[in-house]
């Protein structure tokens, strides 16, 4: 959706861990705490909150109350996952833009390592337990054993090998290129070396994804402060400009997010990128970094493609000729991704592009960077993208 007039002027996080000894309020009210002073602002000057997640979260009552906020003018809690992650920071800027609220918090805080673990056994009972999912699906799914996103994001990226001929060195490629970004970035949990050998060694999960072709389970929470741009000029950091928001939904029932698709090897980016582009007033050479979301290795290759940077079928050859790396010709994942800093469900990613639009990423700069792409929802029919631009 094309927002005049919207920027963000902080962001915040708290350490990425596998435990953070810390109840996922805390993780929540710390973040937004850290954004709120980034920008230079008080943090009783922000009257909205906006957050995401799956009955694993800290709500934005309860994180108003914490914070001790007065009005909210605006809030909203979305039951959705790491799909939103983009989608959210569009709501936040259509609300500062149409003047519903003046300084909105998006957040989002879990304990996925040592609390409830997305994809995990305690998840999938919530789900069968609930309305959370209203849906048939998982009585089929899961009596063949197709219980975690682990599997039935495999089953699409076995679709993608069979038409395109991708394979395990493509993912390693995406696995090796987030972690050596990771290892310029303080935040990241991982940050070790990562080679072909090692990553061919790496355990099994689920045919064709082994343990390093999977995201990280983290604890932390991260939140950054949409404002218009008229405030934002005045506060502490330069603001980072919202260009462009656009999502889709289509064809995206139940928990496995893409059996209704009309081609399982292609993605939600196939739908919004042109519209996307177009809203930023920009075209795909004019973006200098792409922070894509990988839940799974896979997932980052598809919507490389279905972004139109590179042709179908040729996003594995991007990575392995090192052009997604630091000085390539397209930087992914500066950060290190999901697969390498942390799962915070991919509003990390988000606020990786704020630094890299400011210039404050060190090491792992991205020179020049003037346009930025993060996207959310991986290799599903549901996702969300947003295009940032220096100011």
């Amino acid at each position: 959706m094309a927002i005049d007039g919207a920027s963000i002027a902080g962001v915040g996080w708290t350490r990425y861990s596998r435990n953070s000894g810390a109840s996922v309020e805390e993780l929540a009210v710390e973040a937004v705490r850290a954004a709120a002073d980034d920008a230079g602002l008080d943090v009783q000057e922000i009257d909205g909150l906006v957050t995401y997640g799956l009955c694993d979260t800290a709500y934005s009552g309860v994180v108003g109350t914490s914070l001790g906020l007065g009005e909210l003018n605006y809030f909203s809690d979305h039951t959705a996952g790491g799909n939103v992650a983009c989608a959210v920071v569009t709501e936040a800027a259509m609300a500062v833009a149409t003047g519903r609220a003046k300084h909105v918090a998006v957040y989002r805080a879990l304990n996925g390592a040592s609390g409830i673990r997305y994809g995990g056994g305690a998840w999938s009972q919530m789900m069968a337990t609930t309305s959370l999912f209203s849906d048939a699906e998982p009585q089929f799914l899961d009596t063949c054993g197709l219980t975690m996103p682990a599997q039935h994001f495999a089953m699409l990226a076995r679709r993608h090998m069979i038409k395109y001929g991708t394979d395990h060195r493509d993912f390693a490629a995406v696995a090796m290129t987030c972690r050596n970004h990771a290892a310029l970035n303080e935040r990241a949990q991982m940050r070790e070396p990562l080679t072909l050998d090692r990553y061919e060694a790496s355990p099994w999960i689920a045919d064709p994804f082994r343990v390093l072709d999977c995201c990280l389970q983290t604890d932390g929470a991260c939140a950054l402060i949409v404002t218009s741009d008229e405030r934002a000029r005045d506060l502490r950091k330069p603001p980072v400009r919202f260009r462009a928001g656009a999502s889709s939904g289509h064809a995206a029932r139940g928990v496995m997010w893409t059996n209704f698709a009309e081609d399982h090897s292609t993605c939600y980016a196939a739908r919004i990128a042109d519209r996307l582009f177009a809203e930023a007033g920009i075209g795909r050479e004019d973006v200098d970094f792409a922070e894509l979301y990988d839940c799974f290795t896979y997932s980052v290759l598809v919507q490389l493609e279905d972004f139109g940077f590179v042709p179908k079928g040729e996003a594995g050859a991007f990575f392995r000729d090192g052009q997604a790396a630091l000085g390539g010709r397209l930087p992914v994942n500066t950060h290190g991704g999901l697969l390498s800093e942390g799962y915070i469900h991919g509003l990390n990613s988000v606020t990786e592009a704020v630094i890299q639009l400011r210039g404050e990423a060190g090491a792992r700069q991205v020179e020049g960077a003037g346009f930025g792409l993060v996207c959310a929802g991986g290799a599903a029919n549901s996702g969300s993208a947003l295009i940032l631009g220096a100011a």
